[in-house]
């Protein structure tokens, strides 16, 4: 992040970090109570201390990406055990081995896309994913081949999961809290394509479903790539005609099959009034 100049007379924070480093060694400087509160990880860690690591984990992604230019963002959802086209033998199972196709079509799709973020200097239609493997790993490395930037959201899991070697090293950010990176994911997107996937790919869609469809956020293009996919893991009929969602919620979203398919439905949308 970029070391502003301060327009106030006060001592930096970080000249008092490196003073405390050269007090002498006593009981009283040994003594939790006088670490400097914010350099203190047992205080920062404590239960109490939540409300300001919520706003941390909120505050230190928005200000890189404020210092980056990024205006808007293409999200892109989708599962993490989709292996690529050329990794096909390592599939758990035999339907994983036939969504490889969806690996690729997100490659393309992030490569095409990212070609007209380039036209922006990089600041619009950038690139974002959960920054993990699968289809994530497909956004970012279409977005690598194109030679532009691209955003990886990963968050702290039991398992471990690193960041995929695609994400552009200065926009790939670390979460506790799937909330507020969940609203990451929302706060720049100009369009949100998901492709099949799991729990989390559900969980994301759906919540960026609810949010337009109660007006908590801005209509945008929202595509689902693979109609027979989708089509057989949600009755989305069932649900308009037993009335717990409206008909009309259904022209939320469009299914897309290709890359070349979800570009024109981006470039010829027209939000609601």
């Amino acid at each position: 992040m970029k070391d502003e100049p301060r327009s106030h007379p006060f001592r930096d924070s970080t000249q008092d970090v490196d003073a405390v480093k050269r007090l002498p060694d006593t009981p009283q400087t040994r003594a939790p109570a006088y670490r400097l509160a914010f350099t203190d990880r047992d205080f920062m860690t404590r239960e109490e201390l939540r409300p300001v690591r919520l706003q941390l984990e909120l505050l230190k992604p928005q200000m890189v990406m404020d210092e980056r230019g990024i205006e808007t963002t293409i999200v892109m959802f989708g599962g993490a055990r989709i292996p690529a086209p050329e990794h096909r033998d390592r599939a758990r199972t035999p339907t994983l081995a036939g969504l490889t196709r969806y690996y690729a079509e997100a490659q393309r799709f992030a490569y095409l896309m990212t070609q007209r973020s380039l036209e922006s200097y990089g600041r619009e239609n950038v690139i974002m994913t959960g920054g993990g493997p699968g289809v994530m790993e497909a956004g970012n490395r279409g977005a690598d081949e194109a030679g532009g930037q691209s955003i990886g959201l990963n968050i702290v899991l039991p398992h471990e999961q690193a960041p995929n070697a695609y994400v552009t090293p200065d926009l790939s950010f670390n979460f506790h809290y799937f909330a507020i990176r969940k609203m990451h994911f929302l706060m720049r997107a100009r369009a949100v394509c998901v492709f099949p996937g799991g729990f989390g790919t559900l969980d994301e869609m759906f919540e960026s479903l609810t949010l337009i469809q109660t007006r908590r956020m801005k209509a945008v293009p929202f595509l689902l790539f693979g109609r027979e996919w989708w089509e057989k893991i949600i009755n989305w009929a069932a649900l308009a005609e037993a009335g717990v969602i409206s008909p009309e919620d259904l022209k939320l979203f469009v299914f897309v099959e290709t890359a070349e398919e979800a570009i024109a439905v981006i470039d010829g949308w027209v939000a609601p009034c």
